[in-house]
């Protein structure tokens, strides 16, 4: 089979991969028909991470049920299926308590809870950006869609961008009828103003500085905050009367910066903390690493991120932090999509062949005008 081959920093390659097989009983083989460029795979092919050459990359996946082993029983050949980026075992006390993305059993990299496909430091597993994929405890993890081809563009956004914006609103504890400021109008920060929308949201502040996510965030309705316009604490303050928003989510990362490309790991979490109300939650589903030797501070290249804690605390905020986990949501946002109440594919771009990978992540690292999100099509 052809897949994407992380070589270094900003060089991927298509080669030919062995095709996988099904190697456990609980597993399947998937014939990719979707599978997308997510802004963290950006963080690994600009060589942020310790990802090693020769992975095949991509944790955005969905397809077509090609083989399952003896012990599967739910998934049959011949199904569309979403793939979760989480690779959990289902009975773990994590799987358990629904922390699908903390499974204690799937990554045996010491320290480390969860798994996922292609991806750095989340076990041994090959990514989807090729023609086949692995899905270990198949049963568990994949969720059954509709026959067909219809809301392709939308259920691919199910195996985590649209899952992780939700989840982002989620741990903010917006309730309905708040105002809530997003940091970022990446991919993840579009899906959590989409998922605000929803979920009943007075206001949708949205804060940015690229021309392309500004105008998709107008274009759901949310309010956007060009920071190239002044403070963005200063502009959603002005917008809430002085109150500033009830809730806020962060959907940037550690490599936060400004409008110059200077880095500024903790900018994001300060400009929330002023951003958001006494008593506010915030919700953090922007990366942030363990160690970064790249990083912009001393702090910062061990995962030290020196944010404005003692306003954090006087203000009586609190915060949620971590992966999604895709299961705990996915089923509901299908069907949310199927009955059109949602409808996530607005942020796509771009659909390409798998062949074009190495000049989309060269666009989409450069954040070319435009280059919103890529699907590609093995």
């Amino acid at each position: 089979m052809k897949g994407i081959v992380y070589q270094g920093p900003r060089n991927v390659t298509v080669e030919d991969r062995p095709d996988p097989h099904c190697q456990e009983p609980t597993d399947a083989v998937i014939r990719l028909t979707t599978t997308n460029i997510c802004g963290s795979d950006l963080h690994m092919y600009e060589g942020r991470t310790n990802v090693e050459p020769g992975t095949v990359l991509g944790h955005e996946n969905m397809g077509i049920v090609e083989e399952v082993g003896a012990a599967v029983g739910r998934i049959k050949p011949g199904m569309r299926v979403s793939v979760p980026f989480n690779i959990a075992c289902g009975t773990c006390r994590s799987c358990n308590q629904g922390w699908t993305s903390f499974c204690e059993r799937t990554n045996p990299t010491p320290g480390v809870q969860g798994a996922a496909y292609g991806y750095a430091n989340m076990g041994p597993y090959d990514g989807g950006q090729a023609e086949f994929l692995r899905v270990p405890y198949a049963d568990f993890n994949l969720l059954e869609l509709p026959a067909g081809t219809e809301h392709e563009r939308d259920f691919t956004l199910l195996s985590d961008v649209f899952p992780t914006g939700w989840h982002g609103v989620e741990l903010s504890g917006m309730r309905p009828g708040d105002a809530i400021a997003i940091y970022g109008a990446g991919p993840v920060g579009l899906m959590a103003a989409h998922s605000a929308m929803i979920r009943g949201a007075s206001e949708v502040y949205v804060i940015d500085f690229h021309d392309d996510r500004l105008k998709l965030a107008s274009s759901i309705g949310a309010k956007v905050v060009d920071v190239r316009e002044g403070d963005p604490v200063e502009q959603i303050m002005d917008g809430t009367g002085g109150q500033g928003a009830d809730a806020g989510v962060e959907a940037v990362g550690w490599q936060a910066h400004d409008p110059t490309g200077e880095e500024h790991p903790a900018m994001v979490l300060d400009n929330l903390v002023q951003s958001v109300k006494c008593h506010g939650g915030i919700g953090v589903v922007g990366v942030y690493v363990p160690q970064d030797p790249q990083a912009a501070t001393e702090g910062a290249k061990e995962g030290r991120i020196g944010f404005n804690y003692g306003s954090f605390f006087q203000k009586g905020q609190f915060m949620g932090t971590g992966q999604a986990p895709v299961k705990r949501y996915n089923a509901e946002l299908r069907d949310l999509i199927i009955e059109g109440r949602a409808e996530p594919g607005f942020i796509v771009s771009h659909e390409l062949p798998l062949a074009e990978a190495p000049s989309a992540y060269a666009n989409f690292d450069q954040r070319v005008n435009g280059w919103t999100k890529v699907l590609l099509k093995p």
